[in-house]
């Protein structure tokens, strides 16, 4: 979410829900234009891609990390506003310590202690949230240039991580696609293969804050999930899986982030917390859904994995001004993210994070947006 005015168009989309008029729908297909984003401090040259559909949606990615850097929505009247947090320049990304829009791995969320045991073999990792390990190391593939290509209305981005990266077994050849659809939706599906056993946990990490400014906690949050799994004060799952019904986790039925909030600040000062998703089967299924009073724009998450990682924002504190001079304040945005449980590779009761060779890990995620019209408009 920039404090930019570079995409000033006039461009008045009306997407629905049931009940409401629907704009028409156009088969142009999704254009793409890439430019150059900068050179990394390594000198490697990096790229971005603007994808446009048919009703004039726009979403931006890198190659740098694979990340989501803008994505810009119509509200009930038609306004457009960048929906998630970003920055403009390659050099924020590389400084900030958010993975704001960022691919994930090879294990996102926290391996405790940095340790694990495949096979027999203890491996180390380091443990660069003490005392556990986060988001794939001191330089995951958040901070990593990946190599971009264009085809069929999508970019995918591809990014080879060698045997003992950041302590992990194994050549893992993994690849992103980013798919922007004429029907609002843009979808993000990972592959992954390997010479030797090794875990994967792969997400993206975008905030979204669908008023465009201001917090999320007026925001109306649904999650299609009855159990989480309790953490210890190091925000690591204890191995349990408990009812979230009645309590302050349990967004079964819509309402606001806010409104329950401040009984989560005694460990995670909000809401940072792996709930586990009713689903049945590995097909794509309901995960969440975020609605913005303000705005009217609607946000549906639809996955393939079975837990959803629920983040508040909790460490923004409006210190970073980035080269751009963005600054985001605590509960600016709201991620969720589909990804395996924390933990898991530690965790037998867990839904396996193993990858073993000969075998392909694909998972898919599906953020479907929507503009609610008011009657009265």
């Amino acid at each position: 979410m920039h404090v930019s005015s570079r995409l000033a168009r006039g461009v008045l989309v009306a997407l629905a829900l049931s009940g409401c008029r629907v704009a028409a729908r156009s088969t142009r297909g999704t254009t793409i234009e890439q430019r150059s984003f900068g050179r990394t401090r390594d000198g490697v040259d990096t790229k971005i891609y603007t994808l446009t559909n048919a009703h004039g949606l726009v979403a931006k990615v890198t190659d740098y990390g694979a990340t989501l850097t803008e994505l810009w929505l119509p509200d009930r009247n038609g306004k457009l506003a960048d929906v998630v947090l970003g920055y403009e320049h390659l050099e924020d990304y590389e400084a900030a310590p958010f993975y704001l829009g960022a691919v994930l791995g090879r294990v996102a969320n926290r391996v405790a202690n940095g340790k694990f045991t495949l096979d027999g073999r203890t491996y180390s990792l380091a443990t660069n949230r003490a005392p556990n390990h986060l988001h794939g190391g001191i330089r995951g593939f958040d901070k990593r240039v990946w190599t971009g290509a264009v085809s069929g209305g999508a970019v995918t981005f591809a990014y080879t991580s060698p045997d003992g990266e950041e302590g992990y077994p194994g050549n893992l050849r993994v690849k992103v696609t980013y798919r922007l659809t004429d029907a609002s939706e843009l979808r993000i599906d990972y592959e992954a293969m390997t010479d030797k056993p090794t875990p994967i946990n792969v997400t993206n990490h975008s905030f979204f804050n669908l008023a465009g400014s201001g917090t999320i906690l007026d925001h109306t949050l649904t999650i299609h999930a009855s159990r989480y799994t309790p953490a210890n004060a190091s925000l690591v799952p204890t191995g349990e899986i408990a009812s979230v019904i009645g309590g302050p986790l349990d967004f079964t039925q819509p309402r606001k982030i806010g409104e329950r909030i401040e009984e989560m600040r005694a460990v995670a000062n909000g809401y940072d917390h792996n709930l586990v998703l009713d689903r049945a089967g590995d097909s794509l299924s309901f995960a969440a859904r975020v609605e913005s009073p303000a705005s009217g724009r609607i946000l549906e998450i639809w996955t393939t994995e079975p837990g959803v990682q629920f983040f508040t924002g909790n460490r923004f504190d409006g210190t970073f001004p980035g080269v751009g001079g963005v600054k985001y304040e605590r509960h600016a945005g709201v991620a969720l993210e589909p990804q395996h449980f924390p933990d898991a590779i530690n965790h037998t009761d867990f839904p396996s994070v193993v990858l073993r060779p000969g075998r392909t890990f694909r998972s898919s995620t599906v953020y479907r947006f929507r503009t609610r019209i008011m009657l009265n408009d």
